[in-house]
């Protein structure tokens, strides 16, 4: 087990519950169970992995979900183990927390990349090496959610660890000189993550709530409400968006070093 192939395939079997070889080419990062859910009961599928670390599953059209849990640390893990199957592409359909006026509730972004303030990323790169998307991948969801009349926002989205910090104004004025458009604990994990392992990779984020404001910070009931209404639609355009790339044959790669 001194090869990394060989122990990404068994630790992601150990890890999701799934066959290496039974996942699809094309694969959603979720870090909640409720979108796996979603997506069995919309194909008619079994949920594998309940009980362990992860849990995953896979449509007849070779489309995968895996929850891998929350933070960066599983982000990163999980981007490492799907280096062993090599798939097509990954998108990320996370939530964030909106940092500007112009992003409300509800509202899809599209970042054009991260800034690494989680840590995690620096095993991988050093700070000066930006975390970002695939553009193709990123080319193509966005029209998608043009085709479907969806309002989206792009911008910088910042990553952290740091969970609760809502009440901290000091790193609030940092946010604001950074010129963040949202806020999030994985997104800049799975891009660099995703570059180191060669993996085009993309993030359609959903606002969940606007933590720069007292009456803005997510609760249990501002974000029941945020599920009932939109988590849906956010899982409807990541499903449609994976299942045309891949019907449609779009190469993401489109240069090489």
């Amino acid at each position: 087990m001194i090869n990394k192939e060989k122990i990404t395939r068994n630790w992601l079997r150990r890890y999701t519950g799934t066959e290496p070889d039974d996942f699809g080419d094309w694969i959603l990062l979720t870090n909640f169970q409720n979108y796996v859910e979603k997506f069995t009961e919309k194909f008619g599928i079994p949920i594998k992995g309940s009980g362990g670390a992860m849990t995953s599953a896979t449509n007849a059209d070779g489309l995968s979900i895996i929850n891998y849990g929350m933070g960066s640390a599983n982000a990163a893990t999980i981007m490492d183990l799907l280096s062993g199957i090599h798939p097509k592409g990954v998108l990320f359909l996370g939530k964030c927390g909106g940092l500007k006026q112009s992003t409300e509730l509800g509202h899809f972004i599209l970042p054009i990349a991260a800034i690494r303030g989680e840590g995690t990323s620096d095993d991988y790169f050093p700070k000066e090496v930006p975390a970002m998307p695939s553009f193709k991948l990123h080319k193509y969801v966005s029209q998608l959610l043009v085709e479907h009349d969806l309002d989206y926002r792009t911008g910088v989205i910042y990553t952290t660890n740091r969970r609760v910090w809502e009440h901290d104004e000091d790193f609030k004025t940092y946010l604001k000189k950074v010129r963040a458009i949202g806020i999030d604990m994985e997104t800049a994990t799975v891009f660099i993550t995703g570059f180191a392992n060669g993996i085009d990779r993309g993030a359609l984020l959903l606002v969940s709530d606007t933590p720069m404001t007292p009456e803005g910070v997510k609760t249990e009931e501002s974000d029941k409400e945020v599920t009932q209404k939109y988590v849906d639609l956010h899982i409807e355009m990541g499903i449609e968006a994976m299942t045309r790339i891949g019907e449609e044959g779009e190469t993401i790669k489109h240069f090489t070093y």
